[in-house]
């Protein structure tokens, strides 16, 4: 009771007052908007993508379907029958497209994915690959798909194999059409029984980020030597003449 009356003593009428209206767009633009000195600016105008959120349990299927314009992003959770490495293969080879370079960060692969790579490398539709596996892959199959990776994959100065401390799962590649791919999220390239989830997009800046880390990753971590071709050789041999 004690306080229904306080709050009765706190109901107080106003009357009739009208507030006035204020512009809270503190962005607001025009030639007569004064601009007031402020450390907050106002956002740049991010490039709008199309969109597309999907889920499937056979990658050759989703390849068929998936149409991977300039500007478009897909949102898949597969199944864990689903094989990434084969996704790979079929998208390739579904669009007849070729990676001009094709770079990949696995925490673990298969034999199959090796046989895929084998193909793809084989037909033309991957001109240079890049592979980036776990020191953790590495150690459990050093005498085992390690050997059998150099000898499968190795072919004509167009591999290179890195091995760090990675957890990552990307693929990016720029195709002979000027698409820069990127596929990324928690799918290494053979099934693993779980649900999992990948993005892929064409988007050109966040290809040169991960093309970025993954050309430092290489210069360090590499494990093959390769002799230096004969068009780079003469491109850096010119250069030092004229530069001299």
């Amino acid at each position: 009771m004690k306080d229904d009356k306080f709050i009765d003593e706190l109901d107080i009428d106003f009357g009739n007052i009208q507030l006035p209206e204020f512009d809270l767009d503190i962005f607001a633009e025009g030639p007569d908007v004064a601009r007031p000195e402020t450390r907050y600016m106002k956002p740049h105008k991010q490039e709008s993508w199309k969109q597309e959120d999907i889920m499937y349990d056979n990658a050759q299927k989703l390849a068929r379907e998936l149409t991977l314009d300039k500007g478009m992003r897909a949102n898949v959770v597969v199944a864990g029958s689903f094989i990434f490495g084969d996704f790979i293969e079929a998208f390739l080879m579904h669009n007849n497209a070729k990676a001009i370079k094709m770079t990949i960060s696995t925490l673990s692969l298969s034999q199959e994915n090796i046989d895929s790579l084998r193909t793809l490398l084989e037909y033309g539709y991957i001109e240079e690959l890049n592979m980036i596996i776990s020191v953790y892959f590495f150690s459990h199959e050093r005498h085992g798909l390690i050997p059998y990776m150099y000898d499968q994959l190795d072919i004509d100065n167009r591999f290179q194999l890195s091995v760090c401390s990675t957890h990552m799962k990307t693929v990016h590649f720029e195709t002979l059409g000027g698409k820069k791919i990127v596929m990324h999220g928690s799918a290494n390239l053979r099934s693993s029984a779980n649900l999992e989830q990948f993005t892929i997009e064409e988007n050109p800046n966040l290809y040169e980020f991960y093309e970025d880390i993954s050309e430092k990753i290489i210069d360090r971590y590499k494990t093959i030597n390769k002799p230096i071709r004969d068009k780079p050789l003469w491109d850096i041999i010119t250069r030092k003449k004229f530069n001299d």
